[in-house]
């Protein structure tokens, strides 16, 4: 089971289907820019092959906060439907807790959906902890 990171115009479409089963709301026509874009601002996207077509991805970055210090930040981890249960997902995490160790970072992190039963158990199951609430505001232009 070879992991790539997905580098040109044909590795990033490659992963579309298997972006789309975690982000639905995302349109194809813009997702080539956003995600070049964001590679452009430091993040990757890796993926797992068969079948000429990436059945599971892991897109991350690099950051640094004062509360944690140096850290992966996981975006995005994502089995196609008809892939899972395959142990897909955690070679990807495996890929990613490698590479922090190479680069001397203590620390992996990630949000998850609250409703994202199977995700959890496989988090909990990698070592993760549940340390802490995220809290979002959208914001309308009609509030001051």
């Amino acid at each position: 089971m070879k992991i790539q990171l997905a580098t040109s115009e044909t590795d990033i479409l490659k992963c579309w289907q298997a972006i789309q089963a975690l982000r639905p709301h995302l349109q194809q026509i813009d997702y080539l820019p956003t995600v070049q874009q964001m590679i452009g601002e430091g993040y990757k996207l890796a993926y797992i092959e068969q079948d000429e077509r990436a059945v599971s991805i892991i897109g991350f970055r690099y950051l640094q906060y004062l509360f944690n210090g140096k850290h992966i930040y996981i975006d995005d981890l994502s089995t196609l439907p008809d892939s899972r249960g395959k142990g897909y997902a955690g070679k990807l995490l495996d890929y990613v807790f490698n590479i922090a160790r190479e680069e001397g970072y203590k620390t992996v992190t990630l949000d998850s959906g609250h409703q994202r039963f199977d995700a959890h158990r496989l988090y909990l199951n990698k070592g993760f902890v549940i340390a802490s609430h995220h809290f979002v505001k959208t914001l309308t232009n009609d509030e001051s």
